[in-house]
């Protein structure tokens, strides 16, 4: 297949690597005997839910804002997110010194609300199922003149969630696989470039929710699918639709897309908790959920895994866990 037009190298993520020095966390990458003996692999987890606001999202929205000009800086900025690139959006604007409005689904965990508005951000309620979010950020940005900071769509926000696989490689050298966490495309086009920069024999595999498969959908038909929005626990992966800017990345670069449920979810979760210590969000348990399924032959092979988030409220984790089944 002749490579698509893309609007983000691997240039870009490096470069965004420079601009997110001394803002964003070097997250670690830890190991698991466990999930090695269960899978035959060597896993390497990349933990992300131990970045600034919890979740990998800060690389982007940084790097995102950094990248304004004065005046746009000074008008401020508007973003539109289900509550990652929210809380995301909200750190890295108080740190940059801008102004920043965030529209958030009525529904979105109570969690991810209250800490975007902890971080200074003036949040509009929207609602979902009868609203367009894309819409009421565009009339704010009309009416305000301020910069739309969408969560996957853009190049400086890609760039900037690239950054974390860049890590990766960088701290275990190369893989034979790669698993991304996939909801509008964000990460896993950033991951992609650099997986291919780096390792461009390491197979990479995107992961989404069994009931919010636009992404798998648009891939196998060769064009942008939208689906209704996805009744998922992984709340940060109910778009609807790939992003136009991710969706020539994936098809370039990414192997496949695969699919989760929402029990395999919880079984992942408990498995975080249980042997490694760590609160992961669903959504940020897709990766790792298909990586250890079985469904994909890694045996022997060298396994990253991108853990995306581990933002989620305590009486919901409480609920997940319970509904856990154990993987050993």
């Amino acid at each position: 297949m002749p490579l698509l037009t893309m609007a983000v190298s691997a240039d870009d993520v490096r470069e965004a690597a420079k601009t997110l020095q001394g803002a964003a966390h070097r997250t670690p990458v830890l190991t698991s005997t466990q999930a090695n003996a269960i899978t035959g692999a060597n896993l390497f987890f990349k933990c992300e839910n131990y970045q600034r606001v919890g979740a990998f999202k800060f690389r982007g929205a940084y790097n995102a804002i950094s990248h304004l000009t004065q005046e746009q800086k000074k008008r401020g900025v508007v973003a539109f997110s289900s509550g990652n690139h929210a809380q995301a959006m909200a750190l890295a604007a108080r740190e940059l010194e801008v102004p920043v409005t965030i529209v958030m689904p009525h529904d979105a965990p109570a969690a991810k609300l209250a800490a975007t508005r902890g971080y200074g951000a003036e949040v509009i309620i929207y609602n979902r199922q009868k609203e367009d979010r894309e819409a009421i950020a565009a009339d704010l940005a009309a009416k305000h003149g301020l910069s739309i900071i969408p969560p996957y769509n853009h190049p400086h926000v890609i760039a900037g969630q690239g950054t974390s696989a860049l890590e990766l490689f960088e701290e275990v050298g190369e893989l034979d696989f790669l698993f991304v966490c996939t909801g509008g495309g964000g990460l896993l086009s950033g991951c992609a470039i650099a997986a291919n920069h780096l390792a461009p024999d390491c197979r990479v595999f995107g992961v989404e929710p069994e009931a919010g498969n636009d992404v798998q959908q648009s891939l196998r038909c060769g064009e942008r699918v939208s689906i209704p929005v996805p009744d998922t626990i992984a709340d940060g992966a109910q778009t609807q639709c790939v992003g136009e800017l991710t969706f020539p990345i994936i098809r370039n670069f990414v192997e496949d897309i695969l699919t989760v449920s929402d029990q395999q979810l919880c079984n992942q979760m408990r498995f975080f908790m249980e042997r490694m210590k760590m609160v992961v969000e669903p959504t940020g348990c897709l990766a790792a959920a298909a990586a250890m399924s079985g469904n994909i032959d890694i045996r022997g092979a060298r396994v990253g895994i991108i853990v995306s988030g581990g933002n989620v409220d305590a009486e919901s984790y409480g609920d997940f866990i319970k509904r856990g089944q154990s993987l050993s």
